[in-house]
């Protein structure tokens, strides 16, 4: 699954290329609030422009519902990536139809097209084969360099794939190659870090990771749940009562690997204000809520990640936004910038941790996908790197 084509493997002299890039990006006030993911698209951008390529790009921006919306529209993103590749960036008012054919036909070796918000029809989310078919006429090769929507079977991500060559830009070759060796073949020990809030939006993960990890630290408000469904009162804290058994189930089968918390930071209230202190695992008072790791847990998840061959981290080990909270998940994010390990880091929250830590520089790889990282960690087949070609 993991063994795809890339750009390195075509010829695009004189070809037209349609990338599928992940330019969902913030706009505030008709301008791009945050330019990240369109920097992380330049490489395989500049790339082949650099090979003699036109580019046609698509991409969604947000939830508009299969229906224009101008508060959706990607015209912004235009003028931005026109700023960052130092040339013009021309914009169609659709993706597909007579104004996008048009605009694509035009298209010299070394011009770039930006199509607007794939998500403006319907027939994107549906994977509807015609769109696909409409979008694949826009161009000789089909290059995907969205791994943040790789997890999606969309008609721009997936059905475009069986009307077009499909190979990977550098973007989702990293990805691949760095989620894909995590899962399939990691060197040993092999640590995962989960965090956040729900135990629900992880439970496949931790059930595949526990066939592969030698050990899975747990924080974050999951980790709540699990003190619950061992007998614990966890006064205030956030609990997902419904997965109270799974919980139970998960630590039976992993009881050798599944670390929790020895200490918590406790508080009483949700606010950066509120009283806290440090307690060891025990009754947590009623009115009181866990809201971090405690320093005996850093020290003790620290001596595992320090030895560490290969870590991967989803999800911060506490309220990392409120300062008093966030001593968990910022020692975590030094050990894990202090090992030796190859580290891959998925999903927002633990992102913004890394870089509130100031060590992000020092992580191997930074994922740019949170759902599609976190199913590529379940084990499962992502559509839009199946519809991938092979390597021969």
């Amino acid at each position: 699954m993991f063994n795809k084509q890339t750009v390195r493997e075509v010829e695009f002299r004189g070809k037209r290329a349609l990338v599928r890039v992940d330019f969902n990006v913030p706009i505030k006030g008709g301008m791009v609030g945050d330019d990240t993911r369109i920097r992380a698209a330049l490489p395989t951008l500049e790339y082949l422009l650099g090979k003699g390529a036109s580019l046609v790009l698509c991409s969604h921006l947000g939830r508009p519902k299969g229906k224009p919306n101008p508060e959706f529209s990607l015209r912004p993103v235009a003028d931005k990536l026109a700023e960052l590749l130092g040339r013009p960036v021309t914009f169609a008012e659709d993706c597909i139809g007579p104004v996008a054919e048009k605009a694509a036909r035009r298209l010299e070796p070394g011009d770039v097209l930006l199509l607007e918000n794939t998500r403006f029809h319907p027939g994107e989310e549906e994977n509807d084969p015609e769109m696909a078919r409409r979008l694949a006429d826009l161009a000789d090769i089909y290059v995907n360099d969205a791994f943040g929507s790789a997890h999606r079977a969309h008609a721009s991500t997936e059905g475009v794939a069986h009307f077009l060559p499909a190979v990977s830009g550098f973007l989702m070759e990293k990805e691949i190659q760095y989620l894909g060796q995590a899962i399939a073949n990691p060197e040993k020990p092999f640590i995962a870090i989960l965090g956040g809030a729900k135990i629900s939006d992880k439970i496949g993960v931790i059930r595949n990771l526990l066939t592969k990890a030698d050990q899975i630290l747990i924080g974050g408000g999951m980790a709540n749940t699990f003190f619950k469904a061992q007998g614990y009162p966890v006064g205030d804290s956030l609990v997902e009562d419904g997965t109270l058994d799974t919980a139970r189930e998960l630590l039976q089968v992993g009881s050798t690997r599944l670390r929790l918390p020895v200490d918590v930071v406790i508080a009483d209230g949700f606010s950066a204000e509120a009283q806290k202190q440090v307690m060891g695992m025990g009754p947590v008072p009623e009115g009181w809520r866990i809201m971090d790791i405690g320093p005996e847990t850093v020290a003790a998840f620290r001596r595992l990640i320090i030895v560490a061959k290969t870590i991967v981290w989803n999800g911060p080990l506490g309220v990392f936004e409120y300062p008093p909270f966030a001593e968990g998940t910022t020692g975590i994010a030094r050990a894990v910038a202090e090992s030796k390990a190859t580290s891959i880091i998925g999903g927002g929250d633990s992102i913004a941790a890394v870089r509130q830590a100031g060590v992000s520089e020092r992580i191997t790889h930074i994922s740019t996908g949170g759902g599609a990282s976190l199913e590529m960690l379940e084990g499962l087949t992502l559509p839009g790197v199946a519809a991938l070609q092979d390597k021969p």
